[in-house]
């Protein structure tokens, strides 16, 4: 069977909080980033931030096992919220701690679109015999230099999700990644994907609102996190939701645009 597979995956939840780094210099860069829109950093808000950077939690994704002896031939970092301080090249960072042959760069400004953006890149990639190992990266850090009213009144906390996929060779891999989309209202969104026996709903912890007939069972991911939330529980229960599921549908809506994302992958249960 082709496409690609769940190999192995990792998550991350809240992580120790670390001193920043030269804070001079971190103001210095949000003055002159915020300078031009007539804004400046809120000092007491970032002193008061984990400074949990997308490093720390590249690393600490990389401690797994699983993730940490992939050899990725693409890597793909994804993001909705910015990095602490923009100082590393967090994409080639972490290709290097895997190999050092992958091609790598960086999603962002999607929103919580952008892990299901990734997806259907790295399919293509696979399809044209280009990567049969990827790894996809979702992190999210919480410090930041100005208010954001979903840290603020979430409140968020830092986390980031790991997944190695792989060529499928049929019956006995981890979950087979089917497809992705997106429409304006998770309704519409969860049309085709539902109705079917063996389908496993992973609602992500913005979805609300009037949802098409399910019959079979849902899952709900906790809040806290702005896109990491479905890819946190994929991480840890891709191996019973392979074995007893015959579809597992992800869902998640984007509270900025109101926007409904899915992602289907292809079980061996049910």
């Amino acid at each position: 069977m082709s496409g690609l597979a769940v190999r192995a995956a990792a998550a991350v939840r809240a992580p120790e909080a670390r001193e920043p780094d030269d804070r001079a210099a971190a103001l210095g860069y949000f003055r002159d980033l915020l300078a031009p829109f007539g804004e400046k950093p809120d000092e007491e808000l970032f002193d008061g931030g984990r400074h949990v950077r997308h490093r720390d939690l590249a690393d600490l994704l990389v401690a797994d096992e699983g993730v940490g002896a992939s050899r990725p031939e693409l890597l793909i970092v994804t993001h909705a919220l910015p990095d602490v301080v923009p100082f590393t090249a967090v994409a080639p960072y972490l290709t290097d701690r895997l190999g050092g042959r992958a091609a790598n760069f960086a999603i962002a400004q999607q929103g919580l679109a952008a892990p299901f953006t990734a997806l259907r890149i790295a399919s293509a990639y696979a399809k044209a015999g280009r990567a049969a190992e990827v790894v996809i990266a979702v992190l999210e850090q919480t410090t930041l230099p100005t208010p954001f009213p979903l840290v603020r009144e979430t409140p968020l906390v830092d986390s980031a999700a790991a997944l190695v996929l792989g060529t499928s060779t049929g019956r006995g891999d981890g979950p087979r990644f089917v497809r992705a989309h997106a429409a304006g209202s998770a309704a519409d969104a969860l049309g085709r994907e539902l109705g079917e026996d063996g389908t496993l709903l992973v609602l992500g912890p913005w979805v609300s609102g009037d949802l098409p007939g399910h019959g079979g069972p849902v899952h709900r991911a906790a809040p806290g996190s702005y896109c990491t939330g479905v890819w946190l529980d994929l991480a840890d229960h891709w191996r019973e939701w392979g074995r007893e599921h015959r579809r597992i549908v992800l869902c998640d809506t984007d509270p900025r645009s109101g926007r409904t994302h899915v992602a289907l992958f292809a079980g061996d249960g049910g």
